[in-house]
């Protein structure tokens, strides 16, 4: 762990070091949407893309917690209503499944549809159909973010999807990388604990910022 601490210096240290293993050429001519999974990871992705013209957007989800235990994260739902379900989880935690989609159902209508307004202005998630796509964020600690957006992109039939990320599990790695046409990582770790361990400043984004963010 100790090896590994402070590694980054902040997000904008990240993304600099991100651009020298993704194809940032390619980016440019293809015109690929960079879409981000949490408020770190919109500006990461916003100093990935620098001055290029590419979309930059944030695709919102929300956790869906034990029952019996509201810090541990069971099921997460985008905001186009799809579901990742951790299975071992609820099954250990005997869940039943009408509880999951009851909480996703909540969650969209009191949650997610809120960040819409608020910094979308209204405008749901535009179609990634037949579309290039580099999902992003500024760590990973289960990959629960990541998989929600793949299935969500997914479904929607991209020309491809690519991912973006400084440092996640070596487990989440493996996850991960047969949903997605690659996996642009800097460092891939065994023993993870958590993201803001890996950077020497990781401040709160603000709501101000996420509106600056998503207007340009």
């Amino acid at each position: 762990m100790k090896k590994y601490k402070s590694i980054l210096k902040n997000r904008q240290d990240a993304a600099e070091k991100l651009k020298d293993v993704i194809p940032m050429q390619k980016l440019k001519e293809e015109s690929w949407n960079i879409i981000a999974v949490s408020s770190g990871g919109l500006e990461l992705g916003s100093f990935i893309r620098g001055k290029l013209q590419n979309r930059l957007d944030f695709l919102f989800s929300a956790a869906i917690n034990a029952p019996n235990n509201h810090e541990c994260e069971v099921a997460r739902v985008s905001e186009t209503e799809e579901i990742v379900i951790h299975e071992n989880l609820v099954s250990s935690f005997d869940i039943k499944y009408d509880y999951i989609y009851g909480e996703a159902r909540r969650k969209h209508e009191e949650k997610i549809l809120s960040y819409i307004y608020q910094y979308r202005k209204g405008r749901h998630f535009q179609s990634m159909r037949d579309e290039v796509v580099l999902l992003v964020d500024e760590g990973s600690e289960t990959g629960s973010k990541f998989m929600t957006a793949l299935k969500t992109i997914l479904a929607q039939k991209p020309k491809a999807v690519y991912i973006a990320v400084p440092v996640l599990p070596a487990d989440v790695l493996e996850l991960l990388e047969p949903f997605a046409d690659d996996v642009y990582t800097l460092y891939d770790i065994e023993d993870y604990v958590e993201t803001p361990l890996y950077y020497e400043e990781l401040d709160n984004i603000s709501e101000e910022r996420i509106e600056i963010l998503l207007g340009e």
